[in-house]
């Protein structure tokens, strides 16, 4: 049975805290990261560190408020710094995540935390390396979660990837009813792929681990003997044999954490290094390549305009002029898109995961700009306009997108664009 004096043993011996380091708790409420807080709170003074908690309310759950009421009446008896994060828009596992960490690393850099802690644990270690076994990506991605990383103005910590999440103390904490629907990839790892797994291997979760710890040893040896440093020299690249090529291209793709090739997309990106044309492409989430005759590149798209300019707001019998398209949102009788609601509409630049629905499909609004071949400086100037979470129109460059109205329900007003 595994103690906490174990835990705080294993965090001892691997030096994860320094004297005068601000840390940042990423804290859900549930039993791991309730474990997580718990410890560090008793041995802060010990370790000579400051604490600070990051909650994220994803308002998925009734309980939701709740929890963030209790750990933010926890927080201020202890006088525990508290910071709280209110998710917004349609929710998908990958925006609710990359919300997480973009609302952590905000708070580090704004309230000067050097370090963020997660209560990842081997549990979560082996899932992890299933999905991306499922997914199918490239070898590189199945070295899994590490303990230790470079994040934001500092590290992100994960303590607890030794241990099993049974292994861990009982403590005061919720559970969340969403870890049990199969809605979610992980969840149906969770509880019904892995225990199939294990049923063939009562071990399949030790061994999954072992697997990515072997990877991640065999790239740390690479990674010691060969020059990455010319990488982007295509002459270099290319004069490479084929499995150093490969090698050189995910050791660059770790520069770009969020930046998840599937397998078809990596082989395809590597295509496209190995011939001789120009290409100005798009990846995904929001990455392209820019491959000259000496050179190429992998950036992410600036969308400036999201930073620069606040969202506009147009309300039920008003009308506004953007960029030479006047925008009227009035009553059911005028000629326009359908509306269900006299709700106000939000003007905005696009976002990761906006999605148009056309009726029989719908397309994320990259991928409709990827297919229309809409340039990289149009797609950065394109306008969404969205009423209650849904995407009713795209306006870019000399182009109107218009949603596909749903049938049924009692119209409350129309949407109309004109030139």
């Amino acid at each position: 049975m595994i103690t906490e004096h174990d835990i705080i043993s294993h965090m001892t011996k691997k030096g994860y805290f320094a004297a005068g380091d601000k840390v940042l708790v990423a804290v859900s409420g549930g039993q791991d990261s309730m474990v997580l807080l718990n410890i560090l709170y008793r041995y802060q003074k010990q370790w000579g560190v400051t604490l600070g908690i990051a909650h994220v309310n994803h308002h998925q759950r009734p309980e939701a408020d709740q929890e963030e009421a209790y750990l933010r009446d926890w927080a201020k008896e202890r006088e525990v710094a508290f910071f709280v994060g209110h998710f917004k828009g349609q929710f998908s596992e990958a925006r609710a995540r990359e919300f997480r960490y973009a609302f952590f690393k905000r708070t580090m850099t704004d309230a000067g935390y050097t370090l963020l802690v997660t209560a990842h644990h081997k549990d979560d270690q082996a899932e992890t390396v299933m999905m991306r076994l499922m997914r199918g990506g490239i070898l590189r991605h199945l070295v899994g979660i590490q303990d230790k990383q470079t994040f934001g103005p500092g590290h992100i910590l994960r303590p607890l990837l030794a241990f099993s999440k049974q292994d861990l103390p009982s403590v005061f904490h919720f559970e969340d009813s969403s870890n049990q629907s199969f809605d979610y990839f992980r969840n149906r790892v969770r509880h019904h792929f892995l225990p199939d797994w294990e049923r063939e291997n009562p071990h399949i979760k030790d061994w999954l681990v072992s697997y990515s710890q072997e990877i991640a040893g065999l790239y740390r040896l690479l990674d010691s003997v060969i020059d990455v440093s010319r990488t982007r020299d295509l002459a270099y690249f290319q004069a490479q044999d084929t499995i150093l090529q490969t090698y050189l291209l995910e050791r660059y793709l770790q520069s770009f954490p969020d930046l998840q090739l599937s397998r078809a997309q990596f082989q395809d990106l590597l295509h496209q290094l190995r011939s001789s044309k120009k290409y100005n492409h798009p990846l995904k989430s929001d990455y392209y390549l820019k491959k000259d005759a000496r050179h190429f590149t992998i950036s992410k798209i600036g969308l400036q305009t999201d930073s620069t300019l606040s969202p506009r707001v147009l309300k039920y019998q008003h009308k506004l002029l953007l960029d030479g398209v006047l925008i009227s949102f009035g009553d059911k009788d005028m000629s326009g898109l359908p509306l269900y609601s006299q709700a106000e509409i939000t003007i905005r630049h696009r976002q990761p995961g906006d999605v148009i629905s056309f009726g029989a499909f719908s397309k994320k609004i990259r991928r409709l700009f990827i297919d229309e071949k809409i340039s990289l400086e149009d797609r950065e100037k394109a306008w969404v306009l969205e009423q209650e979470n849904h995407i009713l129109a795209v306006l870019v460059s000399d182009r109107i997108y218009l949603r596909k109205s749903p049938k049924g329900g009692i119209i409350q007003g129309k949407l109309k664009l004109e030139r």
